[in-house]
């Protein structure tokens, strides 16, 4: 089963990361590092990747005529799409076995963040008609 565990970039509280101590950056950015490899050498992770920040987004939507594109950052939203796991799991209870352990990364101080995670399966689609 595939499932991809979505952080949100906000939690109450805590400076967004450009604004930590460089000894709590290191150390979450180690965590995150050390993270990937332990799902990587379990055979569980499909893909990982951080996303730019929301300065640099687009948003398309195209209905009759030309698309309209928005740049961001999209002043209505007080979180973010941060990153993303792929996962590829024997159920969904190891896939938020992982997500809490992504969720506990150190913040500020070393304590764990507490960041949401959201957890949702990779569905595939049903077949085109021929």
């Amino acid at each position: 089963m595939k499932f991809m565990l979505l952080m949100n970039y906000h939690v109450d509280g805590v400076e967004p990361i450009t604004e930590w101590a460089p000894e709590d950056i290191k150390a979450h950015m180690e965590f995150q590092h050390s993270f990937g490899k332990k799902l990587t050498d379990s055979g569980e992770l499909v893909d990982a990747q951080g996303l730019a920040w929301p300065d640099a987004a687009k948003k398309v939507v195209k209905k009759d005529g030309p698309a309209v594109v928005t740049d961001g950052p999209f002043a209505e939203a007080k979180e973010f799409l941060a990153g993303y796991w792929t996962v590829d799991v024997e159920s969904l209870e190891r896939a938020v076995e992982i997500a809490a352990e992504a969720s506990a990364a150190p913040g500020p101080q070393g304590r764990p963040l507490g960041q949401e995670i959201l957890v949702r399966e990779v569905m595939s689609a049903p077949p085109a008609e021929q």
